[in-house]
């Protein structure tokens, strides 16, 4: 243990002693080889890549090889159905009332104003069930029903005509 210790006294001594150090001795020397020379051709490169120099293929690609395959074609895809529905925004503005005539609804229809009385066609197969201060319901032939909000948009599917 005690040789131990002491070598690692005589490490440190000797790596303290070399701490200020110095530069190395540099000197002018005289090549003794050629200089150095471009490893690739560059003048030789343009015509490297030139398509004159390709040989022609032998065969089309899209024929049958081992390395070409048809499976990841992927096969023509039939045109889509028509479209039957549309979505039009309609927005329930209110109703009025005159003295013995029925109530008018008003509603924003799209981009125009529409005014119709209960029981009357808000769009193609929409029609004004009933009509109060904050609601308005909608029917269709087929018994389905929209409830609206006053002042609220909603998307509603009519049939193109």
């Amino acid at each position: 243990m005690i040789c131990v210790h002491l070598g690692l006294w005589l490490l440190l001594y000797l790596a303290a002693r070399s701490f200020g150090g110095g530069a190395p001795a540099f000197r002018d020397s005289v090549p003794l080889a050629a200089p150095a020379q471009s490893p690739a051709p560059v003048a030789k490169l343009e015509k490297l890549f030139s398509p004159g120099i390709w040989p022609k293929t032998l065969v089309d690609t899209n024929f049958a090889t081992p390395f070409f395959t048809r499976y990841f074609i992927p096969s023509p895809t039939p045109p889509a159905p028509p479209l039957t529905t549309r979505k039009i925004e309609i927005t329930y503005l209110g109703f009025y009332e005159t003295t013995g005539g029925p109530k008018y609804v008003i509603i924003k229809l799209a981009d125009k104003f529409v005014s119709q009385p209960i029981g009357g066609n808000v769009s193609t197969n929409w029609l004004v069930a009933e009509a109060t201060m904050n609601m308005l319901t909608l029917t269709n032939t087929a018994a389905q029903t929209n409830l609206l909000s006053l002042n609220a948009k909603k998307e509603i599917e009519v049939p193109i005509p």
